[in-house]
């Protein structure tokens, strides 16, 4: 299919591109044996631009936007960066018809003010989270993005960045290891190119990873690093606090010259903990272990006989920080566990309440 490009307001003026083709076993989920529909095509979404998605095929890429009936008024997915699509695609402007299953995804709360659950990226391999070895790096932000990356279902990694502002990166890659233990640590300069390649094994053809982490820490400089070229826009970053300004602003899905993706989005600097209370699990499995070798089974860990964690914080091989972030998050978790059949009931009135504008599908 020739690639085609329809121009919006937040789209005028910009090349259909994802820097580099995306490989063929990008494209298509595994197991689409179904027979599609005539003139129906599988694709991948790279990039949303509000209203309109871009979308790459087997032929080339093009614009879409949604068929109405299936999103507003149907049960379809609001499809996000990384979703497998089906699409109807003439001479006029292509039209997106499902939403494929998803491996795994990022959701969060919604921002807007009485909107509900909104996916963030999907179907990815891995979780970069990026912090930097400076002022940014902070364990208790660590355990959290730990907690809500192992419950997309992907695989978590930490990448110390900008190792070469310090003189001991083994002293943040020590402490990142204690705060998310289980998980790699790879310290990283993409400036000097230190590092670098501890990151292979994460860059197959085909392999999607999404990146994780506040203003500041470097994400720009990654991907530009990686791709060899200046990319993305790289700001300045604050000196007295660490702190920068996100340059990503619009959800996209940037192909590495070796077939690996990259999905950065704006969306992730607002990450909550939405259904998290296995990655919460995930990331204090140290402390789920004690809870589990109690005596009672319904152990409240204050005032019980035979309580393991009472006893490991008093001999001091359990660190009383921890224990209170494990109990910090793990109450949030259970509080927004208590929220998901009414925000996902929520999405789904708002989906069939809202109406057309007058769109035509």
């Amino acid at each position: 299919m020739e690639s085609k490009q329809y121009e919006t307001p937040e789209t005028q003026g910009q090349e259909l591109s994802t820097v580099c083709p995306l490989p063929p076993q990008a494209l298509t989920p595994q197991g689409l044996a179904e027979p599609l529909p005539p003139e129906t095509l599988p694709g991948r979404v790279t990039a949303v631009h509000r209203e309109r998605y871009q979308v790459a095929m087997a032929g080339g890429e093009c614009y879409a936007r949604l068929k109405a009936s299936a999103y507003y008024g149907g049960s379809e997915e609001f499809p996000t960066v990384g979703d497998y699509v089906l699409l109807r695609a003439g001479e006029g402007e292509a039209l997106l018809l499902r939403t494929l299953p998803r491996r795994t995804v990022f959701e969060r709360p919604d921002p807007d003010v009485g909107k509900a659950i909104q996916a963030v990226a999907a179907n990815f391999d891995t979780v970069w989270i990026c912090m930097s070895c400076n002022q940014n790096f902070n364990p208790a932000r660590l355990e959290r993005y730990a907690a809500v990356s192992w419950q997309t279902g992907a695989v978590p990694i930490v990448l110390l960045t900008k190792c070469d502002l310090t003189e001991n990166p083994e002293d943040y890659v020590a402490r990142a290891q204690a705060a998310a233990p289980g998980i790699d640590v790879l310290a990283l300069s993409a400036q000097t190119g230190q590092g670098m390649e501890a990151l292979e094994p994460y860059l197959k053809p085909g392999q999607a990873a999404v990146l994780l982490g506040s203003s500041g820490v470097g994400k720009s400089s990654l991907v530009n690093a990686l791709l060899g070229e200046e990319h993305m826009k790289v700001n300045a970053v604050r000196e007295e606090d660490g702190r920068g300004r996100h340059t990503t602003t619009h959800r996209q899905m940037i192909c590495l010259p070796g077939g690996a993706l990259l999905m950065d989005t704006p969306g992730m600097r607002a990450l909550g903990l939405l259904d998290a209370e296995e990655g919460v699990k995930a990331v204090f499995a140290d402390i789920e272990a004690l809870a589990g070798r109690c005596r009672f089974s319904d152990c409240t860990h204050t005032a019980e006989p035979g309580c393991a964690v009472k006893a490991a914080l008093a001999d001091g091989t359990l660190d009383p920080k921890r224990w209170e972030s494990y109990q910090k998050l793990d109450r949030t978790a259970r509080f927004m566990a208590g929220k998901i059949d009414y925000l996902r009931a929520r999405t789904k009135l708002r989906k069939t309440a809202a109406p057309h504008r007058g769109r035509k599908g």
